[in-house]
């Protein structure tokens, strides 16, 4: 069962027979490739023929032959029909060496409608971006959204028990179908995780030290949303008994934010309208992955509602930053455009001191911007001089795309 990736499928959409190479890119098993199928079936749909249509998985034995940039560029060619516009999908497509090359010489041609996916940010890297400057997109696909996990379970009507099978399953799209098994599911995770190690991570970045590796992804994932620096990681886990220097745990940092795994948060100070460089927060891809990897302890239920609220915010195109107001913090800074929203997250407010605490950042800050605080507070929503206090799960499951 695929779920119909809505907010992909309308993206994909709008830039459909236009001028720019389709570059859509995230974790691995997210759906890229689920996504282009979808979207090769609307295609048809709206009358393109499937002969205009050329697929290539290059994860694939069958096209282990074109894995080389001409035998693709060629093979390719061979498949296109004159005078008719060509639709043409490539799948990790980071595994041609010198790829960039093939797609530059099929970009330039009239009749050609280009898409292209990567597992890792290495496919945006600064060569292929300087290359194609100007002529690509970016779509991010990240794991299912709660919206989007919801249609899988449409005899669910208890938000709060949608939101339990959630961070129970995970948001990755085979995930809710094997979910009511747990060891299945543990080791389907647990392979993703390892997968992306494998192949993103130690060869990649030619990380000799599996175990060092490791050490700091389960740190990092046990920290999520807290205030972090790459000494600091380096000097806890030393004084665990495993010597680690900061140089390391940046590499390794680096590394598992372009395979997609951990996404950076920096911090942006409000007041000063400036970027800052220490402190910044990590979040990860999903959930459900850091269970498997670091188990059930330390749960943080406003941690993980952050995390979540974080990979939101990105998937409504915010870029998203954690605010700093003289003294206090604001959970997150998005900006889209000229747009600029600020949201505090915590998993309930119901303590008049928690109140207060997650109020006055938002108070501190006097613009006319919107203010949200996103709670899991099944309570009636409120105001509290402009800051709009909404249930977090109310916000999650909105229809975003249609405003």
């Amino acid at each position: 069962m695929d779920l119909n990736r809505i907010y992909g499928l309308r993206k994909l959409s709008l830039f459909k027979d236009t001028q720019v190479i389709k570059v859509i890119t995230g974790v691995r098993r997210a759906g890229k490739s689920t996504l282009m199928k979808q979207f090769q079936k609307l295609l048809l749909s709206q009358g393109v023929r499937k002969n205009q249509i050329i697929s290539i998985n290059l994860e694939e034995l069958e096209y282990v032959h074109l894995l080389d940039k001409m035998a693709l560029y060629n093979f390719i060619k061979s498949k296109m029909l004159p005078r008719k516009k060509m639709y043409i999908f490539l799948d990790e497509v980071q595994n041609v060496p010198e790829f960039q090359k093939a797609i530059d010489s099929l970009y330039v041609k009239e009749n050609v409608d280009l898409y292209i996916t990567g597992s890792n940010a290495f496919l945006l890297s600064s060569e292929l971006s300087t290359l194609l400057s100007g002529r690509y997109v970016e779509i991010q696909v990240l794991p299912l959204s709660l919206k989007e996990f919801s249609t899988a379970f449409p005899k669910i009507t208890s938000r709060q028990e949608l939101y339990r099978k959630y961070l129970e399953y995970g948001a990755f799209p085979y995930a809710f179908q094997i979910g009511e098994h747990k060891q299945i599911l543990n080791d389907y995770l647990q392979g993703i995780f390892n997968s992306i190690v494998m192949k993103d991570v130690l060869i990649r970045k030619k990380i000799s030290d599996p175990m060092i590796l490791q050490s700091i992804t389960q740190f990092v994932f046990d920290v999520i949303g807290s205030p972090v620096s790459s000494k600091k990681i380096a000097d806890t886990l030393t004084s665990n008994g495993r010597k680690i220097d900061a140089r390391t745990v940046e590499k390794v940092l680096a590394a598992l934010k372009e395979s997609f795994i951990l996404y950076e948060a920096k911090r942006y100070n409000i007041k000063g309208k400036e970027y800052l460089k220490t402190l910044e927060k990590y979040y990860i891809v999903d959930n459900g992955l850091r269970t498997a990897i670091n188990g059930s302890r330390n749960f943080d239920a406003g941690h993980i509602l952050e995390n979540i609220v974080y990979l939101e915010l990105l998937r409504r195109e915010y870029k998203v930053y954690v605010g700093k107001f003289d003294e206090h913090e604001i959970d997150f800074v998005a900006m889209k455009n000229s747009q600029i929203e600020f949201y505090q997250v915590s998993a309930s407010v119901r303590d008049s001191q928690t109140l207060e605490r997650e109020l006055r950042p938002l108070e501190k800050i006097k613009n006319s911007y919107p203010k949200f605080l996103l709670t899991l507070d099944e309570d009636p929503d409120a105001d509290y001089n402009g800051i709009k206090r909404i249930n977090a799960l109310d916000w999650l499951l909105t229809e975003w795309w249609e405003n």
